[in-house]
């Protein structure tokens, strides 16, 4: 398994993952608005795309994170939004492969800290996120607006 950054020929395999991502959070399939999004975040570098690759030339799962800041830091980190790995390719370390060298890119990158939101009953997710020095915020809630 090659984990690497995303490049223009995984578009196809990017959609079909990414649309498998957001139906798992509960959203309609629609290939043709994973594929407007894949291409405005690649296109316009609004975001950092890494990519697992299997040893067959088929893209297993990716994460994805988006650049801002922390004004209490006064310095630049990482939302890690996205990671998401098909179900067939589960449970042989790919995601953990994903957060490694998503922390060893931020790094690299300067930025201080990387932050994640996961669902309260994600336990499988949360092992992880802890197995790898991630530490859940007791102090904060995550609050959202939708704008309609």
């Amino acid at each position: 398994m090659q984990i690497r950054t995303y490049e223009p020929g995984d578009l196809a395999e990017m959609i079909r993952l990414f649309d498998d991502y957001r139906v798992f959070y509960e959203q309609p399939s629609n290939l043709e608005l994973a594929r407007r999004f894949i291409i405005a975040r690649a296109h316009g570098k609004d975001s950092v795309i890494f990519v697992a690759q299997s040893d067959e030339n088929r893209l297993a799962g990716f994460c994805q994170l988006y650049s801002s800041f922390c004004s209490v830091a006064a310095a630049p980190i990482y939302v890690l939004y996205d990671l998401y790995v098909s179900p067939e390719n589960r449970r042989n370390g790919i995601a953990r492969r994903l957060l490694e060298v998503a922390a060893a890119h931020a790094k690299r990158d300067g930025k201080v800290r990387m932050d994640l939101t996961t669902a309260k009953d994600n336990l499988k997710a949360q092992a992880l996120y802890e197995s790898l020095g991630w530490q859940r915020d007791e102090i904060f809630y995550t609050y959202n607006l939708p704008i309609n």
